[in-house]
């Protein structure tokens, strides 16, 4: 089985990072698991907020307390992160 290409870029420990940010910041109600490619996998560790079905390319814990600090808390979009609207999805 191939590599996964996300995996590869420290999707994991991303992951893990909000899991345990979310905790600290006290955010009701937030979920954070992770999900299979998506058909977004090349473009690197990737985070969808539902149920708004945002994208956001996070690449460092920076990121990851943006797209917690902006959208969840402040519903704002953090722009620079953002993924646009079908980029890297399959047809």
């Amino acid at each position: 089985m191939p590599a996964d290409p996300a995996r590869q870029k420290g999707s994991e420990r991303l992951r893990d990072y909000m899991k345990a940010r979310a905790k600290e910041l006290g955010i009701p109600q937030m979920r954070v698991n992770a999900a299979g490619c998506l058909d977004r996998c090349e473009l690197g560790p990737c985070v969808v907020i539902y149920p708004e079905g945002v994208w956001y390319r996070v690449t460092t814990t920076e990121d990851v307390d943006a797209v917690l600090a902006w959208h969840v808390v402040a519903d704002e979009r953090p722009e620079h992160l953002l993924l646009p609207a079908g980029e890297g999805a399959k047809t």
